[in-house]
């Protein structure tokens, strides 16, 4: 699009979590912002522009993320990127897969919901209204759009629709369809796919050095995602944690022990609101995998050892007779967190919901 001259001003990159849309945006940032392309037309990595961006401080790449109001801040302040931009700098050098809950915990909390403030807005116009420090490109790279509220996204088209000179904005998201559609409407939107598994399984034997059989089966646990891949290689105890928190409600629901079912929403209640929704969503992908196992046929499954250890004698109460309501529970459930509600109510809710569904 750079080399025909029909850039659009804003881009949407979008598709699954761990599938490169960040990798992407910031090599293309890079790109723009580069003023010395080698012969292969790539950005050359020596030039002063570069040089800011091996630190990612270029001045004019401007990011926004979703951010939190921090202890620290004044009950007047409305926190936007740029408070938190030597610890983004820092997350995106470690790495460019990133996720909420990492960030999360980069910036120190994980009881809040991230979201990008009005304010943002408001100082990301007030950036873009000023001339390019390098006379080139202006880049804005907005991290996961769909998380800003609606104050701030309405702003944000107004942007969008009448863009500075020479400005590029790069949306990169996860649930493309979470956006106001006035704004899908004025992007171009580029559909990134899941990592195939023969692609993941060379990366992780050749970045990674593991051989061939470990690799493809981390490969096809990860479902295209290399962020689960890395956790996946890297034994994450919270997976762990996850695993031994499914198998307990299981077992409770199972011997209808409602005593210790309350005691174990109060555990879940201790949990961040992030954290839930991740232990929610592990227990539906757990829900899933129990019940394919049951057709046992191994290229349905994508369990690690000890998950696959406990569904031996788990799977066949997760049938077709209460798979479907099962995971509408568990859905159901994740909204309710995603919009404050109770945790230790929502959890026992589904705990004793759970001692109906493996009655069939």
């Amino acid at each position: 699009m750079v080399q025909e001259n029909r850039l659009p001003h804003a881009l949407l990159f979008c598709g699954p979590a761990g599938s490169g849309k960040m990798a992407t945006a910031l090599y293309f940032a890079t790109y723009l912002l580069c003023t010395n392309h080698n012969e292969k037309d790539e950005p050359c990595g020596t030039c002063r522009q570069c040089a800011m961006l091996n630190k990612w401080e270029h001045p004019d790449l401007h990011f926004t993320m979703p951010t939190i109001k921090l202890p620290s801040m004044g009950s007047a302040h409305k926190p936007i990127s740029d408070d938190f931009a030597k610890e983004w700098r820092q997350f995106i050098m470690d790495s460019p897969y990133i996720t909420i809950d990492k960030w999360m915990n980069t910036i120190g909390t994980a009881n809040q919901q991230a979201i990008i403030t009005a304010a943002e807005s408001d100082s990301l116009s007030q950036k873009l209204s000023l001339k390019s420090s390098q006379g080139g490109y202006k880049v804005c790279l907005i991290w996961l759009p769909e998380r800003m509220n609606s104050e701030c996204a309405n702003k944000m088209l107004k942007i969008i629709e009448e863009p500075p000179s020479q400005t590029v904005f790069i949306l990169v998201s996860e649930e493309p369809g979470l956006l106001l559609e006035t704004i899908r409407s004025r992007v171009q939107r580029i559909e990134f796919k899941r990592i195939d598994v023969e692609s993941m399984t060379q990366a992780l034997m050749g970045k990674r050095g593991l051989e061939q059989e470990d690799a493809r089966r981390i490969a096809r646990l990860a479902d295209g995602n290399w962020n689960k891949a890395t956790e996946v290689l890297e034994a994450s105890s919270e997976s762990e944690e996850f695993l031994q928190a499914f198998q307990s409600l299981m077992r409770l629901a199972y011997s209808r022990n409602i005593k210790e079912l309350k005691r174990w929403s109060e555990d879940m209640n201790e949990y961040g609101r992030e954290k839930q929704k991740r232990f929610l969503n592990y227990t539906l992908r757990l829900v899933r995998e129990n019940f394919m196992y049951n057709f046992q046929i191994e290229e349905l499954n994508y369990m690690t050892w000890n998950e696959e250890k406990f569904s031996q004698n788990f799977a066949r109460f997760v049938n077709e007779d209460n798979i479907l309501a099962i995971y509408d529970m568990l859905n159901l459930a994740i909204r309710d967190i995603g919009q404050n509600a109770n945790a230790k109510i929502v959890f026992f809710d589904l705990s004793l919901q759970m001692i109906m569904m493996l009655k069939h």
